[in-house]
């Protein structure tokens, strides 16, 4: 299919194809659909970046290759992948501490026998496993050993709203977010650590002599792991800033097909743009804040961001001729100059493209515009999250 097509199929077509393959019944049937999703959703993903990037890898199939004496490539007996147990592969035995993982078909005495994996696990004090939905079995290379992941369905009560105020968000590459309140205030949070971590990750990996290899696996892991804390800490430090200023309902951005053109299948800002545009994990973002604010009981609505950024948040002037340069935004007709992420944050709060008087005057007359020219700017730090940065005064005419 690959030399036909270019591509391998989807996931429904793999398991089409793959369920009556003799390796497809070396895991419970739930497990294997498991692996051909993840392999799905490996090569999705790399066919989105080669467009774009040339030097872009695509998915490898083992943790890592071994070598016999003569120099020739093996795979390990027992290659380290990631096996996903579903709910029909799984039996718990709460009372116990007990969990039952059914083998696949080719392990078994008779293909129907009841064999199974049993595993005894212990808690902390106090912790109580309940609802498990899944079961991973993930192979720790810095441990060396495996390790079981349980993931399990733990409902929250959601609390009453902080507030009515409205804030409205709007995600961008520089500046990774821009929030804006109904209380005049605007927070910037500059996306510098994740660009930084961007280009500096993949020419080390590149530097690695094998791609699959332990070091590379470990520098990806690392890559990973403090994307994931920069958008935890970000999602964390936004829901604990609307909480305290009475916010129930945020506005964000729905930045869906942003990265397509209208006359092409995919954009190109040039090598460096590309690569920005496609680590913009923006959809990612989205998911982790609207859990985070909807256990504080904050509603995190997906609006329109069409023009917001070349649309004055005063006047309701719409040119994209006023953005003068990079980060500041000057209207012509009312004389405002603010920040221009802050200027599309507040007209997403405000939800122009919902309004029903496109052109009327956005600010109200008792409101100031000095907050939207000087944002407060959070940093990232690795081991206290987002402090604010201190004011500098640009004093250039």
């Amino acid at each position: 299919m690959w030399e036909e097509m270019g591509q391998i199929p989807d996931n429904s077509d793999l398991k089409r194809e793959l369920k009556t393959h003799n390796k497809y019944k070396g895991l419970h049937s739930q497990s294997s659909q498991r692996v051909l999703e993840e392999l799905a959703e490996a090569f999705n993903s790399w066919y989105g970046k080669r467009k774009n990037d040339s030097y872009a890898n695509p998915p490898g199939h083992r943790k890592k290759n071994y070598y016999d004496q003569d120099g020739n490539r093996v795979h390990e007996e027992h290659p380290r992948s990631t096996v996903t147990w579903k709910q029909k592969g799984i039996r718990h035995d709460t009372e116990n501490n007990r969990v039952r993982l059914s083998k696949g078909a080719n392990h078994k005495e008779h293909p129907r026998a009841w064999e199974y994996i049993l595993v005894e696990y212990e808690t902390r004090p106090g912790v109580t496993v309940e609802n498990l939905q899944q079961v991973r079995a993930v192979y720790d290379t810095a441990k060396g050993r495996w390790e079981l992941h349980f993931v399990c369905k733990h409902e929250v009560e959601t609390p009453d709203a902080p507030g009515n105020e409205t804030a409205g968000i709007d995600l961008g590459i520089g500046n990774f977010a821009a929030v804006a309140y109904s209380t005049e205030e605007a927070n910037l949070y500059p996306g510098n650590r994740l660009k930084q971590d961007g280009y500096y990750f993949p020419k080390e990996i590149a530097k690695c002599d094998d791609s699959g290899g332990e070091e590379a696996t470990r520098l990806h892991r690392k890559w990973s792991e403090r994307r994931t804390h920069f958008f935890h800490s970000l999602a964390k430090h936004i829901a604990e800033t609307c909480v305290e200023r009475g916010v129930g309902r945020v506005n964000i951005g729905k930045l869906a097909g942003v990265r397509k053109d209208e006359n092409s299948d995919s954009k190109n800002w040039g090598k460096h743009g590309n690569l920005d545009l496609h680590e913009w994990a923006f959809d990612r973002f989205t998911r982790i804040l609207t859990y985070k604010a909807k256990v504080k009981g904050i509603e995190v609505v997906e609006v329109s961001e069409r023009d917001t950024s070349k649309t004055c948040c005063v006047c309701g002037r719409e040119d994209s001729s006023q953005r003068v340069e990079r980060g500041l935004y000057v209207c012509e007709e009312c004389d405002a100059a603010f920040n221009v992420d802050v200027n599309g944050a507040e007209n997403i709060r405000l939800d122009v493209n919902q309004s029903n008087s496109a052109s009327a005057p956005r600010l109200g007359g008792d409101r100031s515009t000095g907050w939207l020219a000087q944002p407060g700017v959070y940093l990232h730090d690795l081991s206290c999250g987002f402090q604010l940065q201190e004011q500098v005064v640009d004093r250039k005419p």
